[in-house]
């Protein structure tokens, strides 16, 4: 049986506008009795698996075996399937062809990897408006951490100052987000990575939250570096993707140390160990690897790209509009911006309401709607407090604070959808919004355990 087989057991999905997306007619309880289909809108975090993926892998299943070292039918036909999942991951983001792609747990790990690969005395540079993943890996480097910038061109005019202050003869990185996770606002990329080379520095690109919305060319944006995970792209079966420059990752210690990594092992005579390490991604991807969350995101770059970015941004453009109108129709919600309103964004939004507690509007949003959003700071701190106008050194945690329901918070409620989110749902949050500022909510609320839940 070969891996087109394979494939070919999964059933034909038509590509339509919503795209089909496991739990879409998912139905929960309300507060105030019977139950409603559920309106995930918390895509920022996790994006629910695309059927496509979810029966691609399912079709594969069956026949899952260990990679790389075995000699049975299962575990040759694993091989290839991984092998061409990081071939069809690489086509998705247009590497260049000496680049590398090492499948990971998330961007957090992959970008955890790139800091564990740096040349000694590398300067990075990572504005304070990133989300933690990219924001805290680099603790064995030098750090300088840039504020927070409120147009685009400032962004890149803050990043050559920084740059030009450097020593122009040590290694450098900048690390930067393609799409924030707090305001969907699309940074610069192009001109923040021809400011990085223009220094003689690298970039690598946090495309979390970019990848599932648009297109992501390596070589368009001429990064040297790119990072995202399967659960945001419709995949979440925990994996993740590095691609990029090889020679960083291939100059580096193993990121971690076992089988897979190494070529050779021998024993010395001292009684120490010699080990070769391969100097391919399997450099860093010891251990058996997760074939399934590999194929998962392959499945999902197929369909996303079957689909038509064209396609896919054309529809999410009107969903965005449809909730920035139904908000900008409520006095009392402030949608948090860097950029202004006419900043190219993905479908990522988030405000606050005068008179709530955040953590008490998004409980009843889910207690008395069915609709599933986020609140908190959204790991992203510097950002959100910046956002809120907040001193940088005001205590606040990614989930809700202890606040009790109409007390003010430090943290914010976000919104986000993608290409699995029908009509119905940003339209319903936005009906939501606009009668629990005008009435209130139905029902009593309190705090447990540092969350808003209904009072029972």
């Amino acid at each position: 049986m070969s891996v087109s087989s394979v494939s070919s057991l999964a059933a034909d999905q038509s590509v339509c506008a919503p795209l089909s997306v496991l739990g879409r007619d998912v139905t929960v309880p309300l507060v105030t009795g019977g139950e409603v289909t559920y309106a995930a809108l918390d895509y920022a975090a996790s994006a629910p698996a695309l059927q496509r993926v979810w029966d691609d892998v399912a079709a594969y299943a069956p026949y899952y075996g260990s990679v790389h070292r075995g000699a049975g039918y299962l575990s040759q036909l694993s091989t290839d399937l991984f092998e061409n999942a990081r071939r069809t991951v690489a086509a998705f983001l247009d590497c260049r062809e000496d680049d590398q792609l090492v499948f990971t747990r998330s961007t957090t790990d992959s970008l955890n990897l790139l800091a564990a690969a740096l040349p000694a005395d590398c300067q990075v540079f990572v504005f304070e408006t990133e989300h933690h993943a990219s924001l805290l890996p680099w603790r064995d480097a030098r750090v300088t951490y840039l504020d927070a910038p409120r147009t685009p061109a400032a962004a890149v005019a803050t990043l050559e100052r920084a740059l030009a202050d450097r020593d122009p003869h040590g290694p450098a990185l900048v690390c930067v987000t393609g799409a924030s996770n707090v305001t969907g606002e699309i940074w610069p990329v192009r001109e923040l990575a021809a400011a990085a080379h223009a220094h003689g520095a690298r970039i690598v690109l946090d495309a979390a939250q970019l990848a599932p919305h648009h297109p992501v060319s390596v070589q368009d944006l001429d990064v040297d570096w790119v990072a995202f995970s399967g659960h945001k792209l419709y995949a979440p079966f925990g994996s993740g993707v590095l691609a990029g420059r090889a020679d960083w990752l291939r100059e580096a210690d193993p990121y971690l140390a076992g089988g897979g990594a190494s070529r050779k092992v021998t024993r010395r005579t001292d009684g120490g160990v010699d080990v070769e390490w391969h100097e391919t991604a399997a450099r860093h991807e010891a251990g058996s690897p997760n074939v399934i969350g590999a194929y998962a995101i392959a499945s999902a770059c197929k369909a996303l790209t079957e689909a038509g970015f064209d396609t896919l941004v054309a529809r999410e453009r009107h969903l965005i509009d449809t909730v920035r109108a139904g908000l900008a129709e409520v006095p009392e919600v402030r949608v948090l911006s860097l950029f202004g309103d006419d900043a190219p964004r993905v479908g990522v939004l988030s405000f606050v309401v005068d008179g709530w507690n955040s953590s008490h509007f998004a409980a009843a949003l889910s207690a008395e709607y069915g609709i599933g959003v986020r609140d908190g700071l959204f790991c992203a701190h510097p950002l959100v407090r910046t956002l809120l106008g907040s001193a940088p050194h005001t205590q606040g945690e990614c989930g809700a604070p202890e606040a009790a329901p109409g007390e003010k918070s430090l943290n914010a409620i976000r919104v986000s959808f993608g290409a699995g989110t029908p009509d119905e749902h940003v339209e319903r949050f936005v009906g939501a919004v606009r009668e629990l500022v005008r009435d209130g909510a139905r029902w009593n609320y309190r705090t447990e355990d540092g969350r808003c839940v209904p009072a029972t």
